[in-house]
């Protein structure tokens, strides 16, 4: 199999409760299985039928920063109601110690590969789907070692509004920039210093803010 496939039964509506908005949607998530990824994966499955790809090794791999790679997982996986990325890579060092090509880490996978995954996955969208990208808090409020980072979360920032200006097909673009996550505050702590992390459930929000709402080329920060 390309991707994980993560279905959940459904049962009988039994108890008279309103039927949920937007049940039963087909739905991407690259990145699905990092520290934000697990969380947002485990809550759409609920009631969707949720597809996993990631950058790893074995046959379900996408590698974001290759166009080809992308057009190719698109093509195996068929049409989705949102396509969901919380994937890229970045260096983090010192500014003085960054080279040409250490920003172009940044610039062909986080950046390049979230742009090309609205470019390419727009194809692969059904009419009035959505598209959600992800940042990080360093775009508005940086720290140190964080530059490239930086940089690039700023970018992707002014291409989700400005693309959303032209998209076609209904399709809504929308970017989750999301602070320090509680699930990551033990490992990046030391460059936080002071910072008071996010609750996972509140990150996890944001995306079914981008997915399930209206928004539409919104930076949706969820800062603390």
């Amino acid at each position: 199999m390309f991707w994980i496939v993560l279905k959940v039964a459904h049962q009988a509506n039994t108890d008279n409760k309103p039927k949920i908005k937007n049940r039963d949607m087909r739905i991407l998530i690259i990145g699905g299985k990092g520290t934000i990824g697990n969380k947002v994966s485990a809550h759409f499955a609920i009631n969707n039928e949720v597809l996993i790809a990631g950058r790893s090794s074995g046959e379900a791999t996408v590698d974001i920063s290759d166009s080809t790679s992308i057009k190719s997982m698109f093509e195996k996986a068929g049409k989705f109601d949102a396509i969901i990325c919380i994937a890229g890579q970045v260096k983090w060092t010192d500014f003085n110690e960054l080279s040409e090509e250490d920003y172009y880490i940044g610039l062909k996978s986080k950046l390049m590969g979230q742009v090309n995954l609205v470019r390419i996955g727009q194809n692969y969208l059904n009419q009035n789907g959505s598209i959600t990208l992800t940042t990080g808090i360093l775009a508005d409020d940086p720290v140190v070692k964080t530059t490239s980072a930086a940089m690039v979360n700023g970018g992707i920032h002014s291409f989700v509004k400005a693309v959303s200006l032209e998209i076609e097909n209904g399709i809504r673009v929308n970017v989750v920039s999301p602070d320090l996550v509680e699930d990551s505050y033990e490992r990046l702590k030391d460059y936080f210093p002071g910072c008071t992390p996010v609750p996972m459930n509140k990150v996890v929000n944001g995306y079914v803010r981008s997915v399930q709402g209206k928004d539409r080329g919104t930076v949706i920060r969820i800062y603390a």
